[in-house]
């Protein structure tokens, strides 16, 4: 789909991808998501090495004339900007895949993605070039956030068209592994170079190499994707519409509503996504004598329950159905927020038990949060559309997450952090209701 003459292009990579399809035969629906966790743990390992440098670097690094306290409210608000330029990442690349096709498309933004991640790697401080240096931190930001844009390929669509029809929910949670996979590797890394470093050194150089680990990591990934591109499966998919860029403002015309509904169904979840990773390290870390290298192993052995949750989450949705498992979910965190604050202020063991039962919940309803409205979107609008809702499902339940619950946490206590977590579970609910409610409308008027 290279229309231009001397337009960029991926071309040679899609040759060499297409040769190993022709080798190996027709790639199947399980190696379709050996692919897309792949990928998606390469962006979830970027994530969360931001993540994590948000709390234990930046604020030092970039913002040492703040305060502790301060510094880190100011490193999450640029940790925010990522989300920001996402749906305008999106809209860009959009144009780039109708234009020049998805291969490369996926080439640019995943390379944006990796260059962003490892220029962080060699930030300059504030020591050395005073404000500049959060300068280039917002814009390198802004870069992670347009490539994550960008990176969106369907692959969840392209899984539930190679899925087996009743099991559309364990191929739905498959691209959700990223997260805890990701988490495990970036943690391991900084719990490493944490606990083996003395802290000037951990500053002066440690930090970095995590950062310099992700553009290797994310080569790997896009020729992962490559190959799936290619497929016929996804050809197919594509030429059926299944899978095909719509403009957004047509996207936006004509979905408009179920894109917000969608954004706000699983805001429970992406609340506590946050809530059970770069908050709770943000509060050790400035409120506790704690090493913040034992707490990100706690992380990680949260992340190991998170793991097999989202695998769980599969099963009950296929028996018991997408939405009901995300109302139940949703409810599930509702009642976590009220004992929270409680087992997060409650020494080793009560944060040991927050991690695993944050990471429990999380995993049931972030296994299944994307593209729980997916169906309500027509064929012609739907991979657009579920781009943008699920822009717009981080931006509002993720983007602000760290920012607002440590705001009010250290303002009002943790118990403020439940608040905002309980909010987000009663935004879900609400969502599942209207979505519930306009599928009804819908029914009766084609009746």
């Amino acid at each position: 789909m290279n229309a231009a003459s001397g337009a960029p292009s991926s071309e040679p990579l899609e040759r060499d991808a297409s040769r190993i399809n022709a080798r190996d035969g027709k790639i199947d629906a399980g190696e379709i998501a050996i692919g897309v966790i792949i990928g998606r743990t390469s962006e979830f390992f970027d994530f969360f090495v931001y993540a994590i440098a948000s709390v234990v670097v930046f604020p030092q690094l970039v913002f040492p004339y703040a305060g502790p306290l301060v510094g880190t409210l100011l490193s999450f608000a640029v940790f925010a900007v990522a989300f920001i330029a996402r749906p305008f990442g999106t809209a860009l690349f959009i144009a780039i895949d109708r234009r020049f096709g998805r291969g490369t498309k996926l080439t640019i933004a995943l390379f944006l993605l990796g260059l962003s991640t490892v220029c962080l790697g060699f930030l300059p401080g504030h020591e050395q070039v005073g404000h500049w240096s959060a300068a280039m931190l917002i814009a390198l930001r802004i870069g992670q956030g347009v490539a994550l844009g960008g990176a969106w390929d369907g692959m969840a669509s392209l899984l539930s068209v190679s899925a087996p029809e009743k099991r559309r929910g364990w191929y739905a949670m498959v691209p959700q592994l990223g997260a805890p996979i990701g988490l495990m590797v970036a943690s391991a890394l900084f719990a490493y170079f944490l606990s083996k470093l003395s802290a000037a050194d951990f500053m002066d150089w440690g930090w970095r190499y995590p950062f310099f680990v992700a553009f290797a990591i994310n080569v790997v990934a896009l020729f992962a994707r490559l190959r799936i591109v290619v497929t016929p499966t996804f050809q197919a998919a594509f030429e059926t519409l299944e899978l095909h860029p719509a403009p957004v403002t047509k996207a936006v015309r004509e979905e408009g509503g179920d894109i917000i509904i969608g954004a706000f169904a699983p805001l429970a979840s992406f609340a506590m996504f946050h809530m059970v990773t770069v908050f709770p390290l943000s509060w050790v870390f400035l409120y506790t004598d704690e090493a913040p290298s034992r707490f990100l192993m706690i992380e990680l052995i949260g992340a190991v329950f998170g793991l097999f949750a989202i695998l769980a989450s599969g099963w009950l949705a296929d028996r018991y159905g997408r939405r009901a498992l995300l109302a139940v979910t949703a409810a599930g965190i509702a009642a976590f927020s009220g004992f929270a604050p409680q087992l997060l202020d409650g020494g080793p063991a009560g944060e040991l038990t927050y991690m695993i039962l944050g990471f429990i919940l999380l995993g049931l309803s972030f296994g299944q949060a994307s593209g729980a409205i997916a169906s309500s979107f027509s064929l012609t609008n739907r991979y657009t559309a579920s781009a943008l809702t699920s822009d717009l499902a981080w931006l509002f339940g993720a983007g602000f997450a760290p920012l607002a619950a440590l705001a009010l946490s250290g303002r009002f206590g943790l118990v403020a952090g439940g608040a905002y977590l309980l909010s987000g579970a009663i935004c879900t609910l609400l969502a599942l209701w209207l979505n519930r409610e306009l599928a009804k409308e819908r029914a009766s008027a084609k009746a």
